[in-house]
C-alpha cells in the first residue's frame, strides 16, 4: 500500500515543488499540505463508493484530465501574475482546490482497486494522507529553495512548471 500511496503522491511532489517555486508563506504551506493530503485520503474512498464501472470509465481519462485541470490552474497562476493581481503568497482556496482534484483524480480508480483487495479503507486513508503531506512538504521546501534563486520571476515559473507537471501528467509520465 505504501508503493502505491508514493506513486499517486509524486504527482503532489511535483506540483507543490512549482507552488513553492512562486513562493509559499508557512500559513500557505499548512493549507497546502491539508488540502493535497485530504484529497489524496477522500479520493479513494469516493472511488470504492462509486463503484467498478464509474471507476474504469474513468480510469481511462484520469490522467488527461488531471494535467488538463493542472495546466488550466499554471495557466491561471501565470495570468494572475501578468495582470499583477496582489495577493497572499500562493495560491488562494479555490485554485488550491481545483490543483488538489486534479492531483488526485486517478485515486478514485486506486480506490476501485483497493476495495476489491479488501484493504482496510481506514489504513489505506491515512497512509495516502501521510504520503501526500509528506511529499507536498517536500515539493514545497524544494521549491522555495528554487524559488529563492531566480527571485522575482518565481511566479511565472511556478505557473509554467504547474503547466508541465500538467503535461506529465496528461501524458502519462508522471
Amino acid at each position: 500500500m505504501l508503493i502505491v500511496a508514493v506513486s499517486v503522491g509524486l504527482d503532489n511532489l511535483g506540483a507543490s515543488t512549482a507552488l513553492g517555486v512562486s513562493g509559499v508563506d508557512r500559513r500557505g504551506r499548512v493549507r497546502v499540505a491539508l488540502i493535497f493530503g485530504v484529497f489524496e485520503a477522500a479520493m479513494p474512498l469516493l472511488g470504492l463508493v462509486i463503484g467498478h464501472s464509474v471507476a474504469r470509465d474513468l480510469g481511462a481519462v484520469s490522467k488527461p484530465l488531471g494535467g488538463a485541470l493542472l495546466g488550466l490552474a499554471g495557466l491561471y497562476v501565470i495570468v494572475s501574475e501578468l495582470r499583477g493581481d496582489p495577493g497572499t503568497p500562493g495560491p488562494g482556496l479555490k485554485p488550491l482546490i481545483l490543483i488538489a482534484i486534479a492531483l488526485s483524480i486517478d485515486n478514485l480508480v486506486v480506490g476501485f482497486a483497493l476495495g476489491t483487495y479488501r484493504v482496510n479503507l481506514a489504513v489505506a486513508a491515512i497512509t495516502f494522507a501521510t504520503v501526500s503531506v509528506a511529499l507536498s512538504l517536500l515539493g514545497l521546501e524544494i521549491g522555495k529553495r528554487v524559488g529563492n534563486r531566480i527571485g522575482k520571476r518565481g511566479e511565472l515559473l511556478g505557473g509554467a512548471s504547474l503547466i508541465l507537471v500538467g503535461i506529465a501528467i496528461g501524458t502519462g509520465l508522471l
